[in-house]
Protein backbone atom coordinates (compact mmCIF):
# COMPACT_ATOMS: atom_id res chain seq x y z
CA UNK A 1 0.00 0.00 0.00
CA UNK A 2 1.45 3.37 -1.00
CA UNK A 3 1.02 6.52 1.04
CA UNK A 4 -0.50 9.54 -0.61
CA UNK A 5 1.57 12.69 -0.67
CA UNK A 6 0.90 14.91 2.30
CA UNK A 7 0.21 12.11 4.81
CA UNK A 8 0.65 13.55 8.31
CA UNK A 9 1.86 11.34 11.13
CA UNK A 10 1.25 12.33 14.76
CA UNK A 11 4.45 12.70 16.79
CA UNK A 12 5.25 13.89 20.29
CA UNK A 13 7.27 17.07 20.67
CA UNK A 14 9.71 15.27 22.98
CA UNK A 15 10.37 12.68 20.25
CA UNK A 16 11.18 15.36 17.66
CA UNK A 17 13.15 17.57 20.08
CA UNK A 18 14.38 15.25 22.88
CA UNK A 19 16.63 17.97 24.33
CA UNK A 20 14.02 20.67 23.74
CA UNK A 21 13.90 23.61 21.35
CA UNK A 22 14.01 27.39 21.57
CA UNK A 23 12.27 30.03 19.45
CA UNK A 24 14.42 32.14 17.18
CA UNK A 25 13.57 35.76 18.11
CA UNK A 26 11.24 37.66 15.76
CA UNK A 27 10.70 34.59 13.54
CA UNK A 28 6.96 34.05 14.08
CA UNK A 29 4.91 35.10 11.08
CA UNK A 30 2.00 34.25 8.83
CA UNK A 31 2.58 32.00 5.82
CA UNK A 32 1.41 33.43 2.51
CA UNK A 33 0.36 31.71 -0.70
CA UNK A 34 1.37 33.27 -3.99
CA UNK A 35 -0.94 33.21 -7.02
CA UNK A 36 1.24 33.23 -10.14
CA UNK A 37 -1.67 34.23 -12.38
CA UNK A 38 -2.57 37.39 -10.47
CA UNK A 39 0.74 38.08 -8.70
CA UNK A 40 -1.13 38.43 -5.41
CA UNK A 41 -0.30 37.02 -2.02
CA UNK A 42 -2.94 35.79 0.42
CA UNK A 43 -2.89 34.15 3.85
CA UNK A 44 -2.17 30.42 3.56
CA UNK A 45 -4.85 28.02 4.77
CA UNK A 46 -4.25 24.54 6.13
CA UNK A 47 -5.57 22.05 3.57
CA UNK A 48 -7.05 19.78 6.27
CA UNK A 49 -8.46 22.22 8.82
CA UNK A 50 -8.98 25.42 6.81
CA UNK A 51 -7.21 27.39 9.55
CA UNK A 52 -4.61 30.05 8.85
CA UNK A 53 -0.99 28.90 8.86
CA UNK A 54 1.79 30.54 10.86
CA UNK A 55 5.42 29.52 10.99
CA UNK A 56 8.19 29.89 13.52
CA UNK A 57 11.87 29.04 13.39
CA UNK A 58 13.27 27.04 16.28
CA UNK A 59 16.71 25.91 17.38
CA UNK A 60 17.02 22.22 18.24
CA UNK A 61 18.88 22.07 21.58
CA UNK A 62 20.23 18.53 21.05
CA UNK A 63 23.96 18.60 21.97
CA UNK A 64 24.60 15.58 19.71
CA UNK A 65 24.01 17.74 16.62
CA UNK A 66 27.48 19.19 17.01
CA UNK A 67 28.23 21.65 14.20
CA UNK A 68 25.27 20.58 12.04
CA UNK A 69 22.43 22.99 11.44
CA UNK A 70 20.12 23.24 14.43
CA UNK A 71 17.45 25.48 12.92
CA UNK A 72 14.17 24.17 11.59
CA UNK A 73 10.71 25.56 10.90
CA UNK A 74 7.44 24.49 12.51
CA UNK A 75 4.14 25.52 10.92
CA UNK A 76 1.25 26.15 13.29
CA UNK A 77 -2.38 25.93 12.16
CA UNK A 78 -4.50 28.34 14.19
CA UNK A 79 -7.29 30.86 13.68
CA UNK A 80 -5.20 33.60 15.34
CA UNK A 81 -1.46 34.27 15.51
CA UNK A 82 0.11 32.16 18.27
CA UNK A 83 1.78 34.08 21.09
CA UNK A 84 5.11 32.93 22.52
CA UNK A 85 4.64 31.87 26.16
CA UNK A 86 6.99 34.40 27.78
CA UNK A 87 8.19 36.73 25.01
CA UNK A 88 11.81 36.23 26.09
CA UNK A 89 14.49 35.90 23.38
CA UNK A 90 15.36 32.27 22.60
CA UNK A 91 12.69 31.02 24.98
CA UNK A 92 12.14 27.28 25.31
CA UNK A 93 8.82 26.02 23.93
CA UNK A 94 6.91 22.80 23.41
CA UNK A 95 4.54 22.24 20.53
CA UNK A 96 1.06 20.75 20.88
CA UNK A 97 -0.60 18.53 18.30
CA UNK A 98 2.60 17.90 16.34
CA UNK A 99 2.67 16.04 13.04
CA UNK A 100 5.44 15.20 10.61
CA UNK A 101 4.90 14.95 6.85
CA UNK A 102 7.64 13.12 4.94
CA UNK A 103 8.10 13.87 1.25
CA UNK A 104 10.60 13.53 -1.59
CA UNK A 105 12.13 16.72 -3.00
CA UNK A 106 12.54 17.56 -6.70
CA UNK A 107 16.10 16.18 -6.56
CA UNK A 108 14.84 12.88 -5.06
CA UNK A 109 15.96 13.48 -1.48
CA UNK A 110 13.88 12.63 1.58
CA UNK A 111 12.65 15.62 3.55
CA UNK A 112 9.92 16.35 6.08
CA UNK A 113 7.82 19.21 7.37
CA UNK A 114 6.73 19.76 10.96
CA UNK A 115 3.31 21.09 11.93
CA UNK A 116 1.60 21.81 15.22
CA UNK A 117 -1.68 23.13 16.56
CA UNK A 118 -0.11 25.37 19.21
CA UNK A 119 2.86 26.09 21.45
CA UNK A 120 3.36 26.49 25.17
CA UNK A 121 6.09 26.83 27.76
CA UNK A 122 7.71 23.50 28.63
CA UNK A 123 6.28 21.71 31.65
CA UNK A 124 7.46 23.36 34.86
CA UNK A 125 8.27 26.72 33.22
CA UNK A 126 6.05 29.65 34.12
CA UNK A 127 6.13 33.26 32.97
CA UNK A 128 7.86 34.29 36.22
CA UNK A 129 10.41 31.45 36.04
CA UNK A 130 11.24 32.12 32.40
CA UNK A 131 11.61 35.88 32.78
Amino acid sequence: MALRGGTRFAVRCEDVFPAGCALVPESLGEVEDYDEKTGRRSPAKDKLTGQRVWQVRVMDLDPELGKRSRETTVKISADYQPVPPTGAPFEAVEFEGMTVTPYVTNNNRMAYSLRATGMRAPAGVTKKAAA
